[in-house]
């Protein structure tokens, strides 16, 4: 079946002067969908396949592109308003010939042209038209996560305030990155890979950025003693009292991945630690 606003791998019917009509490639839905000229690549031929995006135009006709958009029907993203009219708000949405609605019903406060919102794609039932909602409590959480500490995911940075970033994972959780965790500076709007490290009663994921504590604390290792050896002066000393915020400055990582990654280096005897000033010095 050929599912508007997502991907999809369709068969050349025919080729007319304008385009190519084109037809699901399992043969199920008989429906053809035309791909405009400036989208066929060279050489394309009846019977042969091609993988493309599916939306509705102005005049609510199916129409099939090469070109990628920024979020596709299920996704969440960060979208600028490129129009606001009497029907609602227009995003950019990355095709050139087609921008995204967000009715006003779907607006949590009254977008304004050039504003930058995250959004979520969706399929609306009653037109089969492709719109956007800023409203995320409704389309996050419908399931409860089945994560174990340790997986993979991939999470959009909504918002910040205490304790941390907050996040979409998946496209279908709300979880946190705490800032006493991170290692690098994370902005909103960021789509990072991170690592679960508890899915709470609520069914929200706390959430560790990059790989596991292991992995942290070898790269951090190696970044540790290329301070050392670059920066031998008295005033660039560093010690295991150092604030949280100077250890995120220097290192790009919180204060307990750093007092782990010292403790490495100390056992390995690469590092000296002066017991009464804290100081870290290299290993003669």
């Amino acid at each position: 079946m050929i599912k508007i606003g997502r991907d999809n791998t369709m068969r050349v019917v025919r080729m007319v002067d304008f385009g190519a009509y084109l037809a699901d490639v399992s043969g199920e839905d008989p429906t053809e969908i035309l791909i405009p000229s400036r989208y066929i690549p060279e050489g394309l031929r009846p019977d042969d396949t091609i993988d493309v995006f599916v939306y509705k135009d102005s005049e609510n006709r199916l129409i099939a592109t090469t070109e990628v958009p920024y979020a596709r029907v299920g996704e969440f993203a960060f979208l600028e308003v490129t129009q606001v009219n009497a029907t609602g708000a227009f995003l950019d949405w990355g095709l050139p010939t087609k921008n995204l609605l967000v009715p006003f019903s779907e607006q949590k406060a009254k977008m304004r042209e050039g504003g930058v919102y995250p959004v979520y794609v969706y399929l609306d039932d009653a037109s089969q038209r492709i719109v956007a909602s800023a409203r995320l409590e409704k389309f996050v959480g419908n399931v409860f996560p089945r994560y174990r500490p340790g997986d993979r995911v991939r999470a959009l940075v909504i918002s910040h305030s205490e304790p941390g970033y907050r996040c979409v994972v998946d496209n279908l959780h709300f979880g946190m990155l705490y800032d006493n965790e991170l290692f690098r500076p994370v902005e909103t709007g960021e789509l990072v890979e991170a690592r679960v490290k508890y899915v709470r009663p609520d069914g929200k994921v706390d959430l560790s950025l990059g790989g596991d504590t292991a992995e942290r604390v070898m790269s951090l290792s190696d970044r540790i003693m290329s301070y050392l050896e670059m920066n031998a002066r008295p005033e660039a000393a560093i010690s295991d009292k150092l604030s949280p915020e100077r250890v995120r400055a220097l290192f790009g990582c919180s204060k307990k991945d750093f007092k782990k990654a010292v403790g490495a280096l100390y056992k390995e005897r690469r590092v000296e630690i002066d017991h009464a000033t804290g100081h870290i010095t290299k290993a003669l």
